[in-house]
């Protein structure tokens, strides 16, 4: 099993939810996350586990929180199979470089 660490940064009470495009630039660059949820109870954090599952195309169980429950700024774990590491790491990188449109399915 490989876990992938990943940063994103969350933009709560979107119009829609979209998983793509960079906040910052460089090496400090990270994969923007927008949801509809608003950020209060947790609900924006859940919503982000659910959209940048259906992404990366994993099971919701598959990403967790590591840090930033209650910060815009969220470093989650992406749990899959070593067989999987490969396509999901290619797939972040596609999603980083989106136009910023975002997308929820991985294709």
């Amino acid at each position: 099993m490989a876990r992938i660490t990943r940063t994103v940064r969350v933009r709560p009470g979107s119009s829609t939810s979209a998983v793509g495009g960079q906040y910052g630039e460089g090496d400090a660059a990270v994969l923007v996350v927008r949801v509809t949820a608003p950020a209060v109870d947790g609900r924006a954090t859940e919503a982000v586990v659910r959209a940048l599952a259906t992404a990366l195309g994993v099971p919701n169980a598959s990403v967790s929180l590591v840090h930033g429950a209650s910060s815009r700024t969220k470093v989650l774990a992406i749990d899959v199979p070593d067989t999987e590491s490969e396509a999901v790491e290619r797939c972040w990188a596609e999603l980083m470089s989106d136009s910023g449109r975002g997308r929820l399915r991985r294709g």
